[in-house]
């Protein structure tokens, strides 16, 4: 079990880095779960940081989809979090010992340059709802290999049918569920949530006001601008899980 002590003067700065990178999320639709986990990576080893990270996460996803609550599309996020379930079971049980974190990257950085760079005539990832049962799956999966979901889900909210206030709320809910997900894992796996309670309250608190903050900021921000930011902090995380990768094969 590993215990994560912080200097009170580190936990503040942990905590408006948090704070931040929840607001950014709620601005832009992602990137501030990649924020947040690299600012967290400065002040914790990796096992209590990515289970720290999916709680943190829970509350700040929650906290936004309760803001954005009217927008909830039930119909796209009840199959994605059976999905989820059943991903994250099967890669705890059967998979992770198995699977590093390099062909996992390496594919959702294809998806990521597909999205980003694709010829206008070829396809979005625009899917029915009912298929986000298998967006869920692979989003359960990832979650448990390398914690990178945002990104992974980014790609399923490119589309000009929904509203950028449907895009938050739905992606949140989702993200909500996958982070959900870790935490029977990482019990498994050995991890102790009790015994860093506080830490995790405090940097929780920290995620949703910073989602609050977000929330309104969002209302007010045009849609083609917000789907704009959205590609941008995009392809800021595909650039940050190459460099990943390019470390992993020195």
């Amino acid at each position: 079990m590993e215990v994560v002590n912080l200097s009170n003067e580190s936990i503040i700065w942990l905590s408006l880095a948090v704070a931040i990178a929840s607001m950014i999320t709620s601005i832009t639709g992602m990137a501030g779960g990649v924020l947040m986990f690299a600012a967290m990576s400065v002040y914790m080893p990796v096992k209590p940081l990515v289970a720290i990270h999916g709680v943190v996460q829970i509350t700040n996803n929650a906290a936004r989809a309760w803001f954005l609550r009217k927008d909830v599309r039930w119909s796209m996020c009840t199959p994605f979090a059976f999905g989820a379930v059943i991903g994250a079971l099967i890669t705890t049980l059967f998979i992770v010992k198995y699977v590093g974190e390099f062909f996992p990257l390496l594919i959702l950085v294809l998806l990521i340059a597909y999205t980003l760079f694709k010829p206008k005539h070829l396809p979005h990832f625009k899917i029915s709802d009912k298929n986000f049962f298998w967006v869920g799956i692979a989003t359960g999966s990832m979650g448990i290999i390398v914690g990178a979901i945002d990104p992974l889900l980014a790609l399923f909210f490119m589309r000009d049918d929904m509203s950028k206030e449907e895009v938050v709320c739905n992606k949140s809910v989702m993200q909500m569920f996958a982070h959900l997900t870790k935490i029977p894992a990482f019990i498994f796996l050995g991890f102790s949530f009790i015994d860093n309670a506080y830490l995790i309250g405090i940097l929780s608190l920290a995620a949703v006001m910073g989602a609050k903050l977000g929330v309104i900021g969002l209302r007010y921000i045009n849609t083609k601008v917000f789907f704009t930011l959205m590609k941008l902090a995009l392809f800021i995380a595909a650039s940050r899980i190459v460099f990943q990768l390019i470390q992993m094969g020195v």
